[in-house]
């Protein structure tokens, strides 16, 4: 009877999981077009969008510090990289998004994946097999597909949707940096860390480009806080999922969130991905699935 009613706590638990990992996947969908309506520079959007998150996330950071030992010195400085690859990642994909639309820099920016294997390879002598491969060159020949009718376009919508190709690769630092960290810091103290180090970085880049901090209208500000909330609450449902599911089965699931991005901007935004750039958005799907897969039984 104990066995049983223990069977039925974990199957409710992952019930639970399953939802909060769906809502989080949702939310974190309408990010790029929340993107794309602020009408702002991709660079101050992200700065925006990762300030605001630092502010709602700072009293749970000094809670949680309060009661935590010492921060070891090591995962802090991996937990600043992060920050500053999370930063170059975001500033990357909201440029793309402002340049050519959501879909394709998001769905190329999903490939963080491939770059985390092969810097795994790089950094921690790991060995790749054959599957990671396999999905590396269908993962590749679908991002060529999109980048070559892209440029054919314009040599606007080629540039967007190589920046979240590029962003793809830096979201990969990311998670390589993040993985050792994380071997020390906890969820909440990680997490502010990116966010804190990254919204300085793009505030640095922001001067840079010279882009402005005011002068954008109230709507603009009112995204700009949506934007920071939805990030919070969306990496908040996939960490708490994190916690109750396998990565192998997690990791799948946000590949839904560049079909749900596509979706809700043919429906809302009127973009149209004609047969080419579906199959090669299928492609890019396909083989970073496999490389999941790989890396799962790895």
């Amino acid at each position: 009877m104990a066995m049983s009613s223990t069977v039925v706590g974990r199957g409710r638990a992952n019930a639970d999981a399953y939802l909060v990992l769906s809502v989080g996947v949702v939310i974190l969908g309408w990010s790029p077009l929340l993107i794309r309506w602020a009408g702002a520079p991709g660079v101050a959007t992200a700065f925006f969008r990762n300030s605001i998150a630092v502010v709602v996330l700072v009293l749970p950071f000094w809670w949680k510090r309060r009661s935590a030992g010492r921060m070891v010195r090591g995962a802090f400085w991996l937990a600043l990289l992060a920050g500053v690859s999370y930063g170059i990642d975001v500033g990357l994909w909201s440029t793309g998004i402002t340049l050519t639309g959501v879909a394709n820099p998001t769905l190329l920016a999903n490939t963080a994946p491939i770059w985390v294997g092969l810097g795994a390879m790089m950094l921690f002598h790991e060995r790749l097999g054959t599957g990671f491969w396999a999905g590396l060159a269908l993962a590749m020949a679908g991002a060529a597909l999109i980048l070559g009718l892209d440029r054919w376009e314009s040599v606007l919508a080629g540039t967007g949707s190589l920046y979240g190709l590029l962003a793809g690769i830096f979201y990969g630092g990311f998670f390589l940096a993040g993985q050792k960290a994380r071997e020390s810091l906890d969820t909440i103290s990680f997490f502010w860390i990116v966010l804190a180090s990254s919204a300085c970085m793009l505030g640095i880049s922001m001067a840079a480009l010279r882009q402005p901090l005011i002068g954008y209208g109230l709507s603009t500000y009112r995204i700009f806080l949506a934007l920071g909330v939805v990030q919070v609450a969306g990496w908040l449902a996939v960490t708490y999922a994190l916690g109750r599911l396998p990565a192998s089965t997690v990791a799948p699931i946000m590949l839904v969130q560049p079909v749900i991005t596509a979706g809700l901007a043919h429906f809302l935004l009127g973009e149209r991905l004609g047969p080419w750039q579906s199959l090669g958005g299928v492609a890019v799907l396909a083989g970073v699935m496999l490389v999941h897969r790989q890396r799962a039984q790895e």
